[in-house]
């Protein structure tokens, strides 16, 4: 006798769906077996040479040091990470406002792309103790150092982007009568998205790399002060534990920003070949 459906109880569905587990395993079992065959290198080679560890030590020793104390890493990661998103979210606002205003004048580009190209090339060990100088020793100075090695890729992508527009596309709207608001939002940025994607997976490690340069010439909190007082105590176990912490950052920020990119991009040639 056939149940009936009104009555009968409900199955239970998993909270996380099963392509959901496939694509997040996909990327965390290649990169957690290469990393465990480093470590494992890493170990050998410290131990059949009796590495000494004010030079190197072995990645067990870093461990225990790093899980032995994870508040202390995980407060000053926290620190890191903070001023790495908020930089990273001011020079995207910034990179992103200057795109949108180029990508709708030649001459506004001819006149704005200079001064973009000289943020890029100045280096930021020459910019940051003058942010630091200029804005005191608080987070503000590394959130713009953060902000000012994210801007230049984000805007490069983001024009090209804002420009690569297909032209049958742009004709059909056209046809249509749309106006350039619409053109704009409905064709030209989600034509962008590819390129704004590979900007970010970019941009993000290079503000984490941003905030630790900053925190070097601060020395108050922040894993960069970690790393600066552990090479001056020859600490290397905490100065590779900060290390660790910091790629533990890096790899998940860009592993989360290609997830996002999987699920906004499904539509794109990139995704559907992948």
């Amino acid at each position: 006798m056939e149940p009936d459906p009104d009555t009968a109880l409900p199955r239970d569905r998993p909270s996380f769906p099963r392509e959901e587990w496939r694509l997040a395993l996909g990327y965390l079992v290649p990169a957690v077996v290469a990393l465990a065959l480093l470590a494992a290198a890493w170990e050998v080679w410290v131990r059949v040479f009796d590495t000494k560890v004010y030079i190197l030590p072995g990645p067990w020793l870093v461990l225990e040091r790093l899980f032995g104390d994870i508040g202390y890493f995980a407060h000053h990661g926290w620190t890191t990470l903070w001023e790495a998103m908020a930089g990273f979210g001011l020079g995207c606002a910034v990179a992103l406002t200057g795109a949108t205003v180029m990508a709708h004048s030649r001459m506004l580009e001819r006149s704005l792309f200079p001064m973009a190209v000289l943020v890029k090339v100045i280096p930021i060990v020459a910019v940051a103790p003058l942010f630091v100088i200029w804005f005191g020793f608080g987070s503000f100075p590394k959130v713009l150092i953060a902000a000012e090695i994210t801007f230049f890729p984000v805007l490069v992508n983001g024009l090209t982007g804002l420009r690569s527009v297909d032209p049958g596309a742009l004709d059909f709207f056209i046809s249509l009568n749309a106006s350039s608001r619409e053109i704009f939002i409905k064709l030209r940025v989600p034509s962008s998205l590819p390129y704004l994607f590979a900007a970010f997976r970019i941009s993000i490690p290079l503000a984490v790399i941003g905030a630790v340069v900053g925190e070097f010439f601060t020395g108050d909190r922040g894993l960069g002060a970690v790393i600066i007082v552990a090479h001056n105590n020859l600490d290397m176990p905490t100065l590779f534990s900060a290390i660790f912490t910091l790629a533990f950052i890096g790899i998940t920020l860009t592993m989360l920003t290609s997830y996002a990119e999987k699920k906004v991009l499904f539509w794109h040639d990139s995704e559907i070949t992948a």
